[in-house]
């Protein structure tokens, strides 16, 4: 008789969200995943509503009441609240799959902190086809070299509060990665006015918004006679939900750690 894996037992953090309400509607079809908390910031008027009405469980503020008996928190939220949950997180032993946008450069080495102490996963995007996209980008960076110029460009929804996305931040960290370079002192957001000459070296990244465009990322690398373009789009929240039930799947029981969605493809770790 095959043996039945055991239940991972998840709170959703940012439940009332685009993302969030996602990723519950995606779990109460998948019986290898059991919603036990539902997270909201405080003020909500959905605090005490049910977050799915199939599945029992009601929005809560309370970070730490809303973890209690989880064994994986997926995190969607601002970055503020992000903090405040991680650090609940912490104090219950809880892993965490990190997907808020928007978070700082010391907001990040705070989260590396907590990974000592738990299972930590942070990725701007979930997708699979975003993440195998930037694999290509920091081998094509690799093999190009600066002699090929690097532009990239996002394109995402009028609501979205950010810019530029996480994903197309993180590509721009694939290329200077690729290339032997630090973004912090290559790289440069949009254009305007008498710029001169595009630098040898520079990566660049352009941020458009409108509509409902759920996310599409483009990296040009453009040289003398020819180019490359490599895009993803995403034609559905649901890539981002599914990577994210995928990557607490891959987290739940993990020794304390700084993970990536490489290792959750790669299966490793």
């Amino acid at each position: 008789m095959a043996r039945v894996k055991p239940l991972v037992k998840v709170t959703v953090s940012g439940s009332r969200g685009r993302m969030g309400a996602r990723i519950i509607a995606l779990m109460a079809q998948d019986p290898s995943v059991e919603l036990v908390g539902a997270l909201e910031r405080r003020g909500t008027l959905a605090i005490g509503e049910l977050a799915h009405p199939a599945l029992g469980v009601r929005v809560t503020d309370d970070a730490a009441s809303a973890i209690r008996g989880a064994r994986v928190l997926i995190e969607f939220s601002e970055p503020e609240a992000t903090m405040e949950h991680m650090r609940a997180a912490r104090a219950s032993r809880t892993a965490v799959v990190v997907g808020t946008t928007g978070l700082s450069a010391a907001q990040v080495r705070a989260l590396r902190q907590i990974s000592r102490c738990i299972p930590v996963l942070l990725s701007p995007n979930m997708s699979l086809g975003v993440n195998l996209l930037s694999e290509l980008v920091r081998e094509a960076a690799r093999q190009l070299g600066a002699s090929f110029d690097a532009e990239i460009i996002e394109v995402h929804h009028r609501l979205k509060k950010d810019a530029p996305s996480g994903t197309a931040l993180r590509l721009a960290e694939m290329v200077a990665e690729g290339r032997g370079q630090q973004l912090d002192k290559t790289g440069v957001y949009g254009r305007h006015g008498l710029t001169g000459e595009r630098p040898s070296g520079e990566i660049a990244v352009h941020a458009v918004r409108g509509g409902d465009v759920v996310g599409d990322h483009t990296v040009l690398f453009a040289g003398p006679f020819e180019r490359i373009e490599m895009t993803h789009r995403a034609h559905s929240r649901d890539v981002f939900a599914l990577g994210a039930i995928r990557a607490a799947k891959y987290l739940a029981g993990r020794k304390p750690g700084w993970y990536s969605m490489r290792d959750v493809l790669s299966g490793t770790r």
